[in-house]
């Protein structure tokens, strides 16, 4: 049987699924703020797991991962708990922005401190309310202000339990990246807590490829956990695990014409796009440095010189990168499989 826990002034009691609202400094007008907690507590003992979207505010397609998981009627009967925080960034979803209204960034804060800056006060506070109760966590992200990325991990491939949640996901890449400074994921393995973080599609949009991989992924690893009963989806093709990335940048300013797209497999030197003059006089390529799969680019087309354009990760050249990331698409996305993974003709 499992015991009760406390999340801030509430009590959940095994067997309940409870809201929890987290109270957080108020707004100029004294009005409240509070971070939405839902947690599912099982009356069997078993694992507790954190799910957490928007740290930053304009990343929203987590909000949508967590909604459709919590609709998911097998959480009827679920061994141990979920704590899900669809909307950790309350001040950045109200202004559509990545940071606080202190400017800061809340993945770059903490662990935090509670008589510190705002940042580091939501940092503090999600730290100790939520992951210091959780056995494993997966936090939700996706590219940044005009950047889309392809749906990926990024964890600490060398500990054994982060390693175990992270093949079973199934995105169709794996980054065995580095942990920033004052990152949630600097804390979480500090406190040796397994955690994923989880990236797909493009802030300010709901991107239906990566909320279904996202999804997928979360339940995935519930049922890895004996969360919840069923077995593990198991893709067709294993992740890529890469160790290493890089960023493809403009040489020059101008307008880009994209011609390979997000998921596709390039070989060093191959043509990614085009940047040109508004009249077409002049244009310069943009080459790939190695060979790999882009998981991430820039969605604009005006761009200026040093700019990041393509995120490239790099594997063994004995891995079938492209049927991996074929069999991807044809899983989650069959009917769009030609318009994500297709290449269009340069004019």
């Amino acid at each position: 049987m499992a015991k009760k826990i406390k999340i801030g002034s509430s009590i959940i009691e095994p067997g309940s699924i409870v809201s929890v609202q987290l109270p957080l400094p108020g707004l100029y007008t004294q009005s409240k703020v509070f971070m939405p907690v839902q947690v599912l507590h099982g009356e069997k003992s078993g694992p507790t797991l954190f799910v957490s979207a928007a740290i930053h505010g304009d990343e929203i397609n987590g909000i949508e991962i967590i909604r459709r998981v919590l609709k998911f009627k097998a959480l009827k009967k679920i061994v141990g708990t979920l704590i899900a925080i669809p909307v950790v960034n309350i001040y950045g979803l109200i202004n559509h922005s990545r940071y606080l209204p202190d400017r800061r960034d809340l993945n770059r804060s903490f662990p935090g401190s509670p008589k510190g800056s705002l940042a580091a006060r939501l940092a503090d506070l999600f730290l100790n309310e939520i992951v210091k109760k959780c056995d494993y966590g997966i936090d939700i992200h996706t590219g940044s202000w005009h950047r889309i990325n392809l749906p990926q991990i990024r964890a600490c491939m060398d500990d054994k339990k982060t390693r175990r949640i992270a093949k079973a996901f199934g995105a169709p890449v794996i980054l065995n990246s580095n942990i920033r400074d004052g990152s949630l994921r600097q804390s979480v393995n500090d406190l040796g807590i397994p955690m994923l973080l989880y990236e797909g599609g493009e802030a300010l949009r709901f991107d239906e490829l990566a909320i279904r991989a996202g999804v997928r992924g979360v339940l995935n690893i519930m049922r890895e956990l004996k969360m919840i009963p069923g077995m593990s989806f198991k893709p067709k093709k294993n992740s890529l695990i890469s160790k290493k990335t890089y960023w493809v940048r403009a040489n020059v300013s101008g307008i880009l014409r994209t011609i390979r797209r997000l998921g596709s497999h390039v070989k060093k030197g191959e043509t990614l796009g085009v940047i040109s003059d508004p009249f077409g006089m002049a244009e310069e390529k943009v080459t790939a440095i190695v060979s790999g799969v882009i998981i991430g680019k820039s969605n604009l087309p005006v761009v200026n010189a040093g700019e990041a354009l393509y995120h490239i990760a790099k594997f063994r050249e004995d891995q079938e990168i492209q049927d991996a990331m074929n069999t991807f698409h044809e899983e989650l996305n069959p009917e769009e499989q030609q318009g994500i993974l297709g290449e269009p003709p340069i004019v």
